[in-house]
C-alpha cells in the first residue's frame, strides 16, 4: 500500500525558476524619470499660463502713478510719458521712458518701475532754483549746477529769489551758463543761505568774473566784493563797517573786501567830482 509523504520545502520543485534580482541603479533611475516627467508636465503648464497670461490684457498698462513731483504738474509729466498707456508692462523698455522723463530741464533724475499687473510707477527728483539768471537780456530760472530750468515769469513769482548776472559768456552765441561763474554763484549761496539775515540783505550777484563774486545790498548802491571765498565772514565785515564808511565816504562806488587786513574804498564819481571842483 502506498504511503503519502509531505514534501520537503527545502528543496525547490524543478520547475519553478528562481526570480532575477534587478540591478541596483534601476530603481532610482525609474524613479527620476517619472520625477522628470512631472517636472516636464509642470513647466508646460506653467510656460503655457504664463504665454496666456502675457497675450492678455491684463499685463498692459493702464494706471501710471506719479511721486515727487512738486514744479511740474502732473499733466507735463503725463506729456512727456505720451504713449506709455496701452504697452505691454513687461516688454516695454522704461529706460526709453525714463530718458524722455528726464528731458525736461526740471527733472533732475526719474525712477521707473514696473507694479503687477498694470502699473508703472514714476518717482521723480526734481532741481531746485538758486537764482534768477540773467542771460542775454532775458531771466531764467537757475539751480544750483547753473543748468536753465525755465524762462522766468509771472507763473514764477512765488520764489524770492536774487537776480544773478554775468553766468554765461558775454560774447556766447547761446544761451549757456558757464560752469565757473555757476559754481561761484552756488558756493555763494550755498554759504549765504545758512545765515538767513544775511541772504535777505542781497539783492544783485555778478559772478562775470568767476573769482569775484560782487554783490548789491537792499538800500545800498555800493558794490561789494567778496572775492571766491569767505563769503558770509566778509559780507559780515562789510555790514559791521557800513556806517562808518559811509560816514566817511558818504558816496560809495564799490568796497572790496577780498584781502584779510584791508577795506579797499573807491569813492563815487559825485565825490571824485566835487573833490575835484574845490581843487586849487
Amino acid at each position: 500500500m502506498p504511503v503519502a509523504a509531505p514534501a520537503d520545502k527545502r528543496f525547490r520543485r524543478s520547475h519553478v525558476r528562481p526570480s532575477r534580482r534587478r540591478a541596483p541603479w534601476v530603481a532610482p533611475t525609474l524613479v527620476a524619470v517619472r520625477l522628470l516627467a512631472a517636472v516636464a508636465v509642470l513647466v508646460g503648464a506653467g510656460w503655457y499660463g504664463a504665454s496666456v497670461l502675457a497675450e492678455s490684457g491684463m499685463l498692459h498698462v493702464k494706471d501710471i502713478r506719479l511721486r515727487g513731483n512738486q514744479h511740474l504738474s502732473r499733466g507735463e509729466v503725463m506729456a512727456l510719458l505720451s504713449g506709455l498707456q496701452g504697452q505691454h508692462l513687461i516688454r516695454t523698455d522704461l529706460d526709453q521712458w525714463r530718458r524722455r522723463v528726464e528731458g525736461s530741464p526740471w527733472v533732475r533724475q526719474a525712477a521707473l518701475r514696473r507694479v503687477l499687473p498694470s502699473t508703472v510707477e514714476v518717482v521723480v527728483q526734481e532741481r531746485t532754483p538758486m537764482a534768477i539768471g540773467r542771460l542775454k537780456g532775458d531771466l531764467y530760472l537757475v539751480d544750483e549746477q547753473g543748468v536753465v530750468i525755465d524762462e522766468y515769469g509771472p507763473n514764477y513769482a512765488q520764489f524770492d529769489l536774487p537776480i544773478v548776472d554775468g553766468l554765461a559768456e558775454p560774447r556766447a552765441a547761446t544761451v549757456a551758463v558757464d560752469p565757473a561763474r555757476a559754481w561761484l554763484a552756488a558756493a555763494l549761496l550755498t554759504s549765504l543761505t545758512r545765515q538767513p539775515d544775511l541772504m535777505r540783505r542781497v539783492s544783485q550777484i555778478d559772478v562775470a568774473n568767476p573769482h569775484d563774486a560782487v554783490l548789491v545790498l537792499e538800500g545800498d548802491r555800493a558794490l561789494v566784493h567778496l572775492g571766491d571765498g569767505q563769503f558770509a565772514e566778509r559780507l559780515q565785515r562789510y555790514l559791521e563797517l557800513h556806517e562808518a564808511l559811509h560816514s566817511r565816504v558818504p558816496d560809495i562806488e564799490y568796497v572790496d573786501l577780498r584781502f584779510e587786513d584791508r577795506v579797499y574804498v573807491r569813492p563815487g564819481k559825485s565825490v571824485v567830482q566835487k573833490a575835484s571842483a574845490v581843487r586849487p
